[in-house]
């Protein structure tokens, strides 16, 4: 994607790391928190969360760089729809 840089595999993997360690550690507190946001907008508030956590991982590591919060709801969109399908195959 023409808006979201990773330097080489390496950086990748620490993406994937963080990413999951930011799922695990923050993500269920800004879903609670953000509860009726999110009922009242039908679980697309979700899509903004992803985002923020994104941008949260973009700043954290040198190498992996989002270039504006739309391509961070975007690659956030992908990767959903990606997790998705691979917890339908598995």
């Amino acid at each position: 994607m023409r808006g979201v840089q990773l330097k080489n595999y390496w950086t990748a993997l620490g993406v994937a790391i963080v990413l999951a360690i930011l799922n695990l550690l923050i993500r269920p507190f800004i879903v609670l928190l953000t509860l009726p946001l999110n009922i009242l907008t039908l679980g697309l508030f979700t899509l903004v969360i992803n985002a923020w956590i994104l941008m949260i991982a973009d700043k954290m590591i040198d190498g992996f760089s989002l270039d504006g919060f739309g391509w961070a709801v975007l690659f956030g969109l992908i990767i959903s729809v990606l997790n998705s399908l691979l917890l339908i195959l598995f």
